[in-house]
């Protein structure tokens, strides 16, 4: 097959995250065995308009300010020239309406939709451009098929009227090669961790002020913040603000060696995010037998199995991050039954599970021709 797909972001942009991470590996696998991968994305200061990655074939156009309209008219124009037999559009912010500029069959690929989530990240005027635009996803893709990377991303497509035999979940994979047990000792005094981007809708405020809470039971233990991002700033005012001095450590962005290190020494992970496509993070740390507190909301419900690998608590609600966190540091059965149910929980996420279910909905789609112009 040949395949198209356009997303705001290539792999290589410096701004790359899970969703470009999750289409990047199903692309490279469908080019390994033997199939044609197109990329359209948006450029950077300093890219290259063309590159070729792990045998696929990058373009790049317009920038992210203005992507939404400069990657469909140049995909519009880009499709008189060159035939695809499936176009895969990833929906990760605002769409671009493939249907509308391809006669091939469009698949869209949604990690989580935003809502009413676009409030608490951006301001009123842009979060309502995310809200409105995203409403007209039923209506322009009401003959595609969709393809989620989890049980709570279907869930809210199905509430906003799209047909549940549209929609195909299809688990994200894990880097077994990079993220596993290292045998490594656990640090001597306990150490919680948040790891992600730092974005103001990701709530990492709800992590700094248990880390409070969590002292006053456990003196010893320490945050230490993995990431970086706009709202860093404000995080660091906050930990301030609540007195926590050292008990937490920015670290910013770790290479993957030195981050899978540490993730092996650490104890646990939190993360209160309201919402998550699937939350990669958390299998991350699984994989390197970390148990995990998250919020009890859509995609962080999917990846965490309560009881089994972590334990989730209501969003936003501090003393029950600050419970569920002490509880696993001061019960050693519990965190090492956690620990190990996150290892085994992972293994059956793998990339090339992954690309191969992809390639089942890819040719199920082709061979019957849905997902074409509304």
């Amino acid at each position: 097959m040949k395949i198209c797909a356009v997303n705001w972001r290539d792999i290589n942009n410096p701004d790359a995250g899970g969703a470009e991470v999750h289409l990047h590996e199903i692309l490279r696998r469908l080019v390994a065995w033997g199939h044609e991968a197109t990329q359209i994305s948006a450029g950077w200061p300093g890219c290259l308009p063309e590159e070729t990655i792990d045998g696929i074939r990058v373009l790049r156009r317009g920038r992210w300010y203005d992507a939404n309209v400069a990657l469909p008219l140049f995909a519009r124009r880009h499709f008189r020239h060159r035939r695809y037999d499936v176009v895969l559009e990833d929906i990760n912010k605002l769409p671009f309406f493939m249907p509308l500029a391809s006669s091939a069959p469009v698949v869209a690929v949604v990690p989580h939709l935003f809502g009413t989530t676009a409030f608490r990240e951006a301001n009123p005027a842009v979060a309502t451009v995310v809200w409105f635009f995203e409403r007209f996803i039923p209506v322009v893709f009401r003959r595609n098929e969709f393809m989620v990377i989890s049980p709570s991303t279907k869930d809210d497509l199905v509430a906003r009227g799209i047909d549940e035999r549209r929609i195909t979940v299809v688990l994200c994979g894990l880097d077994h090669d990079r993220y596993r047990e290292l045998g490594l000792e656990r640090f001597p005094d306990p150490v919680v961790v948040h790891l992600g981007r730092l974005r103001k809708y990701k709530s990492v405020e709800v992590a700094l002020r248990a880390m409070r809470r969590v002292r006053e039971r456990l003196p010893s233990a320490k945050l230490v913040v993995i990431g970086d991002g706009p709202h860093r700033p404000a995080l660091e005012r906050e930990a301030a603000r609540l007195g926590l001095g050292a008990a937490v450590e920015f670290r910013g962005h770790l290479a993957t060696a030195e981050l899978v290190e540490f993730l092996n020494r650490a104890h646990l992970l939190v993360n209160p995010s309201p919402k998550e496509g699937w939350g990669l993070t958390v299998v991350e740390a699984g994989a390197c037998g970390m148990p995990v507190v998250a919020s009890d909301r859509p995609g962080l419900r999917d990846s965490v199995r309560h009881g089994e690998t972590g334990l989730l608590v209501p969003y936003g609600d501090d003393g029950a991050f600050a419970e569920a966190a002490i509880r696993i540091l001061e019960d050693r059965g519990l965190w090492r039954r956690l620990s190990r149910g996150a290892v085994l929980r992972v293994q059956e996420l793998t990339w090339d599970r992954c690309a191969r279910e992809t390639l089942d909905l890819l040719e199920r789609v082709v061979g019957t021709g849905a997902g074409g112009r509304p």
